[in-house]
């Protein structure tokens, strides 16, 4: 029975490593754990006295940050900035040589990186009128995570370290020799940098919050899209039709009967219906439960195993994703993974290929059940909804994305479809339990069936790969250029402040386009090159104001947390309420 068990979740680690590259875990968690340690190369500094100071960051294994100069100008360099202050100042810095990788995001281009633990060098000069005494030095480290499939958005370490300033003359103690040795103070390369100072950081805006209650969100496009997706994007918020794609419409009894019937429809295909009566007889159902009402509850138990494995699998991988599922999806990587998924397993609905894990139910051992076990049912529904084969995974893999997406643009009752989908797979089970033969007989029609789904699986994955493609193919923008176009967004006819665009919308009675963006964002800067210059979707927006509310800390943005943002590129359509 443990082997079962390792053998199915061993499956079902398979299933969630094709719907997220293996990354979810990760990025779900946020990003990886970094811990940082201040060292001093003396105990004590002399008024007027120079300080050398070493940053010692530890990443988490399997994440990298960016070099301070990344060769590719998109990515965030690693900086570490201290708060100004009359009691010193920054003389110099020392970054560490990097590393040159090559990974799945990069595979034509190697990335200059750190990782594991490095150090970061400052040169502090104290003034010659400090005070003797501790003193407090506070700074920040600034870094984007990386691991081998994607990037976490750029984040923010608070660091805070205390210096002992003493009268000229004193004994210092030198320690730590072999480190600040190996720091290259004057190097000419990337170890010598001028001092790098926190930005100042400009006042918050006064009444956007107030203003954003004059209007009512239309629409919304999370992740990347065309000019012909983005018009779409457009025309449904206009027209106040649903948005399909996330479902945020009202016919909600729709998509549950949909989802059950579609999970109904899976017992019809081979993996499943010829394999109905042995389970029936494994769980001790049936005839062999002694009346209807104990099997029609053990065939409830079963069911009740299958249900709970496809909700549980779609929570984790939903949830585990929902922090960057805005980012991942707008990848080429992640739409081509998933478009080569489905081609192969709607090639194993044409029994081209041969992919069927169901075989193995009727030789899962669990003892003799002569009496039914509510137990054994439950565990073997479990076990059947891992091995259920190909016949099943295509329609649960596009589920689970599908609640993904629609949970990303803040449906939150996405979460129960892929639930849902498992209850309508074990609608016929309590029946079948308690001995009522409704089911049809295995047969040829089967086949037909499973073609049918092979039909809709193979032109799911033509969908994927040509978003794959177009994805692919709108990634040359020149990184300077868009950066420079973004930094002349007022001059473009774009307001770069919420609150005055908001405010002019609502005199003008016009709706308001807003575009969530960071630098860190390559996905954005590059929708800004492409998509959002192009001609038709120019003139689309020419009665709206469009404001580009820039958001580089997604959890420290009051805009962005206001608008449920939790991925970038993220686009409204706000209406005036009057």
């Amino acid at each position: 029975m443990i082997d079962v068990f390792g053998r199915g979740i061993g499956r079902m680690a398979l299933v969630a490593a094709l719907l997220s590259s293996a990354a979810f875990a990760q990025l779900g968690a946020g990003g990886p754990d970094i811990a940082y340690e201040v060292i001093t190369r003396t105990d004590r500094v002399e008024v007027g006295g120079t300080l050398l100071v070493a940053v010692q960051i530890t990443l988490e294994h399997g994440w990298h940050v960016n070099a301070v100069k990344p060769l590719d100008p998109f990515l965030i360099p690693t900086q570490v900035t201290l708060e100004e202050s009359p009691l010193y100042s920054v003389e110099a810095m020392a970054y560490p040589e990097h590393k040159l990788f090559r990974f799945a995001q990069s595979p034509d281009e190697p990335l200059a990186v750190y990782e594991g633990t490095f150090p970061i060098g400052l040169r502090l000069a104290v003034a010659p009128d400090a005070a003797v005494g501790k003193h407090a030095i506070r700074g920040t480290l600034r870094y984007q995570a990386c691991d081998d499939k994607s990037c976490m958005p750029p984040k923010n370490l608070a660091i805070a370290f205390d210096i002992d300033v003493v009268e000229a003359g004193t004994t210092l103690t030198p320690r730590h020799d072999a480190l600040f040795a190996s720091l290259r103070w004057d190097d000419t390369g990337e170890g010598g940098h001028e001092a790098v100072t926190a930005p100042e950081t400009e006042a918050p805006e006064a009444d956007w919050k107030a203003l954003a209650d004059d209007f009512s969100v239309a629409g919304r496009l999370d992740g990347y899209a065309g000019a012909k997706d983005f018009l779409a994007f457009i025309d449904r918020a206009e027209s106040g039709r649903p948005d399909t794609a996330g479902l945020s419409g009202k016919r909600w009894w729709l998509v549950v009967l949909l989802v059950l019937g579609g999970g109904f429809m899976l017992n019809l295909t081979p993996c499943v219906l010829p394999l109905i009566p042995i389970n029936i007889a494994i769980i001790g159902a049936g005839a062999r439960a002694g009346s209807k009402i104990r099997g029609f509850v053990l065939g409830g138990a079963y069911g009740l195993g299958i249900s709970l494995v496809y909700g549980m699998l779609g929570l984790v991988v939903v949830l585990g994703l929902a922090a960057t599922f805005g980012a991942i999806n707008s990848t080429a990587w992640f739409n081509g993974a998933i478009a080569v998924v489905f081609l192969v397993l709607g090639l194993a609905m044409f029994d081209i290929i041969h992919i069927d894990f169901s075989k193995y139910q009727a030789k899962v051992g669990m003892g003799k059940n002569e009496s039914g076990s509510l137990l054994v049912a439950f565990v073997m529904g479990c076990i059947s909804a891992l091995l259920a084969g190909a016949c099943v995974a295509p329609v649960v893999i596009y589920t689970i994305l599908y609640a993904q997406d629609s949970y990303a643009k803040g449906a939150a009752v996405a979460l129960f479809l892929p639930f849902l989908l498992g209850v309508g797979m074990a609608l016929p089970w309590p029946f079948a339990g308690a001995g009522l033969a409704f089911l049809p007989k295995p047969g040829l029609w089967m086949t037909r069936v499973k073609q049918a789904f092979g039909v809709f699986i193979v032109l799911f994955a033509l969908y994927y790969g040509s978003l794959a493609y177009g994805i692919y193919t709108n990634r040359h923008a020149d990184p300077d250029a868009v950066r420079e176009s973004l930094a002349d967004a007022g001059e473009a006819g774009w307001e770069t402040s919420l609150g005055e665009g908001l405010a002019r919308a609502k005199a003008e009675g016009k709706p308001v386009l807003v575009d969530f963006w960071a630098t860190w964002c390559k996905n954005c800067l590059v929708m800004n090159k492409t998509t959002l210059k192009n001609p038709a979707v120019l003139d689309r927006l020419e009665g709206y104001v469009k404001v580009k509310a820039q958001a580089e800390d997604l959890e420290a943005s009051e805009e962005a947390r206001y608008y449920e943002v939790i991925g970038l590129p993220a686009y409204l359509v706000l209406q005036p309420k009057s």
